[in-house]
């Protein structure tokens, strides 16, 4: 029975540097069919996450303020850092399911991080992992 968050989360997600460029994140995104991104520094701790609807809006900006011919220059030159969300919430590998969902529902959070006690990425938890949960104990 699939009870805590690392029953249900995905192990080693994709992440990027706070280095990279939002390029290489859109990149990213596009390549593995992800709309979150954690973001971590060298030795793997979490500093930061990259969401589709943050890069929507700087994307949206940089049309708005620079033309759409500038938009493959400017986001070679944005760092992830200058976007990525440090407000954000974290869960553990061993909290429970149920306190997690209700958080999910309250926050409308698409995703969350999955941390080690040293806050390292070990995982991210998503919507459509609840969604995936729902149909197999619908089926």
């Amino acid at each position: 029975m699939t009870q805590t968050v690392a029953d249900l989360m995905t192990p080693d997600p994709f992440a990027v540097s706070a280095e990279n460029t939002l390029q290489d994140a859109h990149n990213l995104m596009k390549e593995k069919n992800v709309r979150h991104i954690p973001v971590i520094d060298q030795s793997g701790t979490l500093v930061g996450m990259l969401t589709q609807k943050i890069m929507i809006a700087k994307v949206m900006g940089i049309m708005a303020t620079y033309g759409a011919n500038a938009l493959a220059r400017k986001e070679k030159q944005t760092k992830v850092l200058d976007i990525m969300a440090t407000d954000f919430a974290s869960v553990q590998p061993d909290q429970s399911l149920q306190d997690v969902v209700r958080f999910f529902v309250d926050n409308r959070h698409g995703c969350m991080p999955v941390v080690d006690k040293q806050n390292k990425l070990v995982g991210i938890l998503t919507s459509s992992d609840f969604v995936r949960l729902a149909a197999a104990l619908l089926s």
